[in-house]
């Protein structure tokens, strides 16, 4: 379903959107605001994983008793993180 919307730009937004359209690269000023819209949602979904994931990281180890706490070295979460992306991706584990 497509809905008409009534949008303000600032000169600058409007300009580059227009050159966007120019170049081919969006059909529409309308389709550079709608890849936007997209892309704002996908950064949002994106985010919200990340929190879930160190969420339940944080709860992982404030659950552990003391003699079972693992230390993790510097770069760890970043790994754990990113396994847990690629599975939600479908990608295999790194």
């Amino acid at each position: 379903m497509t809905v008409k919307s009534a949008v303000s730009f600032i000169d600058e937004h409007h300009a580059f959107a227009k050159v966007m359209v120019e170049r081919g690269e969006f059909a529409s000023v309308s389709a550079v605001v709608a890849a936007g819209i997209q892309r704002l949602r996908d950064e949002e979904a994106e985010r919200k994983v990340i929190l879930e994931a160190m969420a339940e990281e944080i709860r992982r180890r404030a659950e552990a008793p003391d003699e079972e706490f693992v230390k993790h070295a510097p770069g760890d979460f970043a790994r754990i993180l990113e396994g847990v992306l690629a599975v939600r991706r479908g990608d295999d584990p790194v």
